[in-house]
């Protein structure tokens, strides 16, 4: 690896599941090192000139999951699981910004979404709350979750016979919910889907 003048390499922190590009920091050797080591993302504080654990006073930590370089050794990638928001200022991703310096709610990927939502369900599923739909799903078990899937599913058909494009993607969108909630129920996750599809397409 290429580390520049001062000693620093650029650590891009991805989010390992959604994708979402959560922050940018520096890291020296020792910083690598920690990082390495504790399984806590670790960078170097240029203001402060000392080692910095992400999450070290909020608790909203940087759990590793990987670490990847660029082609030319200069750049890092860091794959992690955030413990709550990573920017001070309490949002998700530090990248809320335009460049008009307009803070924009829409995240990206839109695939986020995704995530957020099986990360939803897996939480009534550990944490049930009355009164919630999810909860009741999975209470009642696989045989009504995949009664739902199926009427979603034709929901999604006769959409589409019907040439109503806002109607597919509202039914698609429940089809989605409902087939995530049925992954939870079996103890799966997305994870394993993206697994299948790059052992069918080799990606």
């Amino acid at each position: 690896m290429q580390f520049d003048a001062a000693g620093l390499i650029p650590a891009v922190v991805q989010h390992a599941r959604s994708g979402e590009v959560l922050m940018l920091g520096y890291m020296n050797e020792e910083a690598l090192h920690q990082t390495l080591v504790s399984g806590m993302v670790t960078f170097w504080s240029r203001s402060r000139q000392a080692l910095w654990r992400k999450g070290e006073t909020s608790g909203n930590v940087l759990r590793l999951v990987e670490i990847r370089q660029d082609c030319d050794g200069d750049a890092l990638l860091v794959l992690a699981e955030p413990a709550g928001p990573t920017c001070h200022t309490g949002r998700v991703s530090c990248f809320h910004r335009t460049l008009a310096d307009d803070v924009t709610g829409v995240r990206a990927p839109s695939s986020v979404i995704l995530t957020d939502l099986a990360d939803v369900i897996a939480q009534r599923a550990s944490t049930p709350k009355e009164g919630s739909y999810t909860t009741t799903l999975l209470t009642a078990g696989v045989d009504r979750i995949g009664k739902k899937i199926g009427e979603e599913a034709a929901e999604v058909i006769i959409a589409a016979k019907n040439g109503a494009p806002a109607e597919v993607a509202w039914e698609v969108a429940d089809l989605l919910y409902h087939t995530l909630v049925l992954l939870q129920q079996q103890g799966m996750t997305l994870e394993d889907i993206w697994a299948e599809l790059r052992r069918r397409y080799g990606g």
